[in-house]
């Protein structure tokens, strides 16, 4: 991966961060890695634990961000998801989906069920 690409990847995922924030989400983490993967922010929603997915395009030109979390890209998720309940039991467990197509920002609330 580029450097410009990480870059532009963890400029969404401080402005997810922010944004998530401001709507009363608290961070758990971010980029927790576990042995199926990594989530780029690990929130708190009231009683809910929600992994989120962040995704980031410059522009449109070459479709959405959220085209990017394909099929192969929830079922790692679902995994993740799993794992993550025995590490943080929760009572309500939930994937969001962040994408930032250049100045928007489109919360996906629960993107992906299993």
């Amino acid at each position: 991966m580029s450097f410009a690409r990480k870059k532009l990847g963890a400029e969404g995922e401080d402005l997810a961060f922010e944004y998530l924030t401001k709507k009363g989400y608290e961070l758990i983490g971010r980029n927790v890695r576990l042995f199926c993967g990594e989530i780029d922010l690990l929130m708190q929603d009231k009683k809910t634990l929600v992994l989120v997915e962040v995704k980031t395009k410059s522009n449109r030109e070459y479709g959405l961000a959220e085209e990017k979390v394909n099929y192969q890209k929830q079922r790692k998720l679902l995994t993740l998801a799993r794992a993550l309940t025995s590490k943080y039991p929760n009572d309500s467990v939930r994937i969001d989906v962040v994408a930032i197509n250049g100045q928007e920002i489109n919360h996906i609330i629960n993107a992906v069920e299993g």
